[in-house]
């Protein structure tokens, strides 16, 4: 292909009476996209790095998967969450193959979790959680499916709950798969998607997949990856926090519980009498209990780990249970090697108990340079120990592989990337300094379509009443508007404050519904907000935190009004943040203006794109935090937002509030009240 001629191929495609205009009603490309679209396209014959910031509503998808197409490479596209993942595959893809008329032949692979294992299905009737007939039926529901199914993706199976316990006992992970000694192997659906895959123009993959290959060279990425021409991340944003996850070092005592479990079942079916599993598999189940008690009382916190132990735990204990799960596994391990000739499963049991014993003793020695360590307490326990960031894997793995010059073009993209032109707050963690930076605005009219609203006779975040006022200024807020509306916190704490409030406030029966995150599984959560006013005239509220700042869709009138409750600056007592912070200090920097504002202004730009979704869509952003415009780094965090209408005070607020459904619901005398102040 000539030089600049994928640009101009590009172009024609977006063109007024071109193939996607001809096949999408009503289609017309916006200026931002063709950026864009021009942009990927040049990256693409440079094979150059592009990191590409596209505000909400420009239509990246359809900006890197034309110019990807129309290069006539092998392109792998990998995505944060497996919604978007197999939106990609299943409607955005075939759309554009269609428009294009190109002969391109696509594949959709997921970690195997996603997957049916016929293996430990067949395994699955001998376990004891079918003595429960919800589980029983469960299985019976996947076994009928598993006639019918091609891909093996479980996800295409109606009414199956992704938090069922059979879930775990019908699928693999990469402990307990048996690999080529399964007598599952050709019929296997994961090597199926994967040999589909390896023969496929165009992959969609997931973060996940890919950092897990990097990190062990398991998942197939290892044969694909040096293949393709073109990888592009969507919700790049996501890829540092995905990727820390698996370049580093874990034990579980849930791992160690689940290998103590599979070892007894195999050794009494195969080998009963051969060794005493019951002794063997009992010594490490109380020694994987006992380190869980020298964590200290069970409680969802992260212990600091900076010197031999964790912060607040007893040594010499902490030392005996480590040490003791060392000599269990190495025990279990040499027992399994006596055997590993009558079945497979013993050879893989036996590699098993072989990695554990070697993590144990990782933990047990001085945390590598450049790593932090950390213990998750909570009913288990998680010993983590893991890089700062992905810099040196990107640029070892993935930007000059084997110490070879790159071969292919890279495209990262998500609605937020930085704060800042030069993108760095997800470039630098990324080991991407040298890549092409770009920011492509949202066409929506911001100014016109939304409005901010920081009160300002308001307590103050550190204060105990603060949660309260956050849910009064709520209930005022939903007897003007009606419901249409998500409360984001930024702790649980809060979360559950909030959320018990505005129960009290609106009963069963008051024509507001009180949605909180924890109480129903996330996708009915979604589901029955998104219904909205439309089931019963019941209006919705959304109390939630943590995983719904971000990649939740809500266009239209089902969501109008969005109330975060503080500004979302990162945890101070989390050991991966207070790592970040002093090696930021150590360089020299401030870590608060390195490190600290910037997480917070992605954040609260996450948080408040939640709002806006369609060019049509109307509503109201309330921060609940005077530091947004009384500190001075709040100019920086008011930048990062979107160009919205300023409210002066509280009567404008309402004001607006009753103008985004005037007929809604009669203001009530409560909605008199102040909206400040917790009554």
């Amino acid at each position: 292909m000539r030089p600049g001629q994928l640009g101009t191929l590009v172009q024609a495609v977006f063109a007024p009476g071109g193939p996607l205009s001809g096949h999408i009603p009503g289609f017309a490309a916006r200026s931002g996209q063709l950026d864009m679209a021009a942009a990927v396209a040049t990256a693409l014959e440079d094979r150059a790095v592009l990191a590409v910031e596209a505000g909400t509503g420009v239509g990246k998808t359809f900006a890197y998967l034309v110019p990807a197409l129309l290069s006539g490479e092998r392109v792998l596209v990998s995505t944060a969450t497996k919604a978007l993942q197999d939106q990609l595959f299943g409607r955005d893809l075939p759309l554009l193959v269609r428009a294009l008329g190109l002969p391109v032949r696509t594949a959709l692979l997921k970690g195997r979790g996603n997957y049916l294992c016929l293996q430990r299905m067949e395994q699955a009737r001998q376990h004891p959680a079918m003595s429960d007939r919800v589980a029983a039926r469960t299985l019976g529901l996947v076994e009928r499916w598993a006639h019918t199914t091609r891909s093996g993706d479980l996800a295409e199976l109606p009414g199956l709950d992704e938090r069922s316990p059979v879930m775990p006992l019908v699928t693999s992970t990469r402990d307990n798969c048996l690999g080529a000694q399964c007598p599952q192997f050709k019929a296997c659906h994961v090597n199926l998607a994967r040999r589909e895959a390896l023969g496929a123009d165009v992959v969609v993959i997931n973060h996940h997949l890919f950092f897990a290959d990097l990190a062990v060279r398991e998942s197939g990425m290892a044969e694909l990856l040096p293949s393709v021409g073109v990888a592009i991340f969507d919700e790049a944003h996501q890829l540092n926090e995905i990727g820390i996850q698996f370049l580093g070092e874990q034990l579980s005592t849930a791992q160690l519980l689940d290998l103590v479990r599979d070892a007894l079942a195999a050794g009494l079916q195969h080998a009963r009498g051969l060794q005493d599993w019951s002794a063997l598999c009992g010594k490490l189940e109380r020694a994987a209990r006992d380190l869980r008690l020298a964590a200290g009382p069970s409680s969802q916190t992260k212990l600091r780990w900076v010197e031999a132990v964790p912060e607040g735990v007893e040594p010499t204990e902490w030392t005996a249970a480590l040490g003791c799960v060392q000599q269990a596994c190495a025990a279990l391990e040499q027992a399994l090697q006596t055997v590993t000739e009558l079945t497979p499963d013993f050879v893989r049991l036996q590699e098993r108990a072989q990695q554990q014993a070697g993590r144990a003793q990782a933990f047990a020695s001085a945390c590598a340079v450049e790593h932090v360590r950390w213990a998750d307490v909570g009913h288990q326990l998680r010993l983590v120990q893991a890089p700062l960031d992905i810099a040196v894997a990107i640029r070892e793995r993935v930007l000059a592989p084997d110490g070879q010059e790159a071969t292919r073009s890279l495209v990262f993209t998500s609605a937020t990337l930085g704060d800042e032109p030069t993108l760095a707050w997800f470039t630098a963690p990324a080991g991407l300094s040298t890549a092409r930076v770009l920011q492509v605005g949202s066409p929506f009219d911001y100014a016109s379509q939304a409005a901010l609203y920081v009160p300002q006779a308001f307590p103050r975040p550190a204060d105990v009443g603060h949660s309260a006022a956050v849910a009064q200024l709520v209930t005022q807020s939903l007897q003007v508007l009606g419901g249409a509306t998500l409360v984001l916190t930024t702790s649980l704490r809060a979360l559950r404050s909030i959320g018990q409030a505005l129960q009290r406030e609106f009963p069963a029966g008051s024509g507001i519904e009180v949605l909180v995150q924890g109480e129903m599984p996330k996708r009915r959560l979604m589901e029955r907000f998104r219904e909205g006013a439309g089931e019963l005239g019941t209006g919705c509220v959304l109390v939630a935190s943590a995983s719904f700042w971000e990649g939740f869709d809500v266009p239209g009138e089902a969501l109008q009004l969005v109330v975060i409750d503080k500004l979302p600056f990162p945890p101070p007592g989390d050991p991966l943040v207070e790592a970040r912070l002093k090696r930021i200090e150590a360089e020299g920097g401030s870590s608060f203006s390195g490190y600290s504002i910037p997480e917070a202004a992605i954040a609260l730009k996450q948080g408040a794109g939640r709002l806006i979704r369609t060019e049509s869509d109307q509503g109201l952003l309330v921060v609940c935090d005077t530091r947004l415009t009384s500190m001075g780094y709040g100019k920086r965090l008011l930048a990062a937002l979107p160009p919205m209408a300023r409210l002066a005070g509280e009567v404008a607020y309402l004001e607006r509030l009753r103008a985004l459904r005037p007929a809604a619901v009669a203001p009530t005398p409560a909605a008199t009240k102040s909206a400040t102040t917790p009554q």
